[in-house]
């Protein structure tokens, strides 16, 4: 019953928004809506994002974006699975990393993208590809390069779902605005600075990085 209640209270706001361009549109002229366009992230916020990775691997992550300080965090449970920690920052770089047991080394791996976080407004230039209903809402959609299909509420303005080319999708759970995380958290760990023969021995007692990641960056600023 809830759901059908937002579908309705979506529905009247679109049609209010008809009435009244047709009350102040000229007699003799077509009523032209205006093209939605999909509302900015906000600079700093905090989602909880179920996700269906085109593996066929589940996974929940919490995400903390916070533009202010060119940081996007996605901590990682995998389904069954270890926890992992993506830490992106705005000079390109990204450290993937596990935490051990009993205070042992995990896995890390660090990469170069060349390009930072996503903007707020990363879904600039984004084609509406109309009204569709998804979870339960109403929402705007959009597509950007045949790369992202993005959802909005009709009604909230809130992301409900994304999806990427390749089938991965990611559903929106929570969403808290402001939020921010403890910079303590986003520290990478002493063993993703290791020297290279370091690092070659931790390879040897830990499972690969590779075993943990199934993760789709998602749209930096390349898009």
């Amino acid at each position: 019953m809830m759901k059908l209640n937002r579908i309705h209270i979506a529905i009247t706001i679109l049609t209010l928004q008809l009435l009244t361009l047709s009350q102040s549109a000229p007699p003799d002229q077509p009523v032209q809506l205006a093209t939605p366009t999909p509302q900015p992230w906000p600079e700093r916020f905090h989602a909880m994002l179920y996700m269906n990775l085109s593996t066929g691997h589940l996974q929940i992550s919490n995400l903390w974006y916070d533009w202010r300080l060119g940081r996007n965090v996605n901590i990682i449970q995998k389904q069954l699975g270890v926890l992992l920690y993506d830490v992106e920052w705005n000079n390109g770089t990204t450290f993937y990393y596990t935490q051990g047991a009993d205070g042992a080394p995990g896995a890390c791996r660090v990469e170069e993208f060349g390009v930072g976080i996503p903007r707020p407004d990363f879904l600039d230039g984004a084609e509406y590809l109309g009204t569709a209903t998804t979870d339960g809402f109403l929402c705007h959609v959009w597509q950007k390069v045949d790369f992202i299909w993005y959802y909005e509420d009709v009604v909230t303005r809130l992301p409900v779902r994304w999806d990427f080319y390749d089938g991965i999708s990611t559903h929106v759970m929570t969403f808290e605005v402001g939020a921010t995380l403890q910079d303590s958290v986003t520290q990478a760990p002493a063993y993703c600075f290791g020297q290279e023969e370091e690092l070659k021995m931790l390879e040897g007692r830990v499972p690969s990085i590779e075993d943990f990641l199934h993760v789709r960056k998602p749209f930096r600023r390349s898009i």
